[in-house]
């Protein structure tokens, strides 16, 4: 059996695909545009415009904005108020928000697993100002937008789909934007809990870990849906799979018996046989850091100060 390796991001689905097809240039039908103008962070753009490039990365068309930076896990204000602000520009220019528009923030995971808890979490930081608008408008700065939120937990708690719960909170409220923010899952360690990414093509819940619900998307609901996602965790028959590459790089150039070695394991799906062993039965292993829960309450802090630039002005 082949097994696809599991990534959530597109930046990693492109690096993919151009190494297993040995493209150097840019892939078909993608628009990549890298900003490294700040020494902090590494602004990637990828746009997949055609439906071939879709079914070639498996993302579906639009916009992807990735922010990477190894400080967004670490405590440093300066970076963080830097990268708030980046992703305050990204959510206008992806949203084209008017003047009286309502915006619905959707908090997505569980916020009893500290690896899936950022949704909630980022919730708790964003200004909430629909209901003081409605009873309270005399309290509010001028230019204040309606904002409301929701963290809608997960089906194994609820028993109802998020997606069901979502449509039914739109219908009923009618925003003019959803931003969902949910806990992704990547190919490479290092993008662990260092890496934002910003879409304009919805999200699926759940995606992460391989158990995918409903998407949340513009089809569906009728909005624009931005999704913004941190990867908090990797598949452990990645790591497994990346530490035999190592093993095989460096046997590479040994004495003969090494060589012979070498291509033997070369010739094998190393993934399939690794995630089989790692994936008995129906149980699924992935990997987070152990100091996760300090990441996950600085990167939701970081996420909302730039939700709440993007929507509200200035105080």
């Amino acid at each position: 059996m082949e097994y696809q390796i599991r990534t959530d991001l597109a930046i990693e689905n492109r690096e993919m695909y151009k190494t297993a097809q040995k493209i150097d240039d840019e892939v078909p039908g993608v628009k990549t545009v890298v900003d490294d103008s700040d020494a902090d962070m590494l602004v990637t753009k990828v746009e997949i415009m055609s439906k071939e490039a879709s079914e070639a990365l498996g993302k579906p068309q639009g916009v992807y904005v990735t922010i990477e930076s190894q400080k967004l896990k670490e405590d440093d204000e300066e970076v963080h108020e830097k990268i708030s602000k980046r992703v305050s520009d990204t959510i206008k220019e992806m949203g084209k928000l008017k003047e009286g528009d309502t915006v619905c923030v959707v908090g997505l995971g569980n916020r009893n697993v500290t690896a899936d808890a950022l949704g909630p979490k980022v919730i708790s930081d964003v200004d909430i100002t629909r209901h003081l608008l409605s009873y309270m408008p005399e309290y509010v700065l001028p230019g204040t937008r309606s904002v409301c939120a929701i963290a809608p937990g997960v089906l194994g708690t609820t028993g109802i789909e998020t997606g069901e719960i979502i449509k039914g909170v739109t219908e009923k409220v009618r925003p003019n934007l959803i931003i969902a923010l949910d806990a992704l899952a990547s190919r490479k360690m290092e993008r662990v809990s260092t890496t934002i990414q910003i879409s304009n093509t919805g999200i699926t819940p759940g995606a992460g870990i391989g158990n995918n619900r409903n998407a949340i998307n513009e089809e569906i609901l009728g909005i624009p849906v931005i999704a913004i996602g941190v990867p908090t965790v990797v598949d452990a028959a990645t790591i497994a799979s990346d530490t035999l590459d190592l093993m095989i790089a460096k046997l590479k150039g040994d004495d003969s018996k090494s060589s012979e070695l070498v291509s033997r394991i070369e010739e094998q799906d190393k993934y399939s046989y690794i995630k089989e062993v790692l994936s008995p039965g129906e149980l699924n292993y992935v990997v987070t850091p152990s100091e996760i829960d300090e990441i996950i309450t600085n990167t939701a802090r970081v996420l909302a100060e730039g939700i709440n630039m993007a929507l509200q002005p200035a105080p």
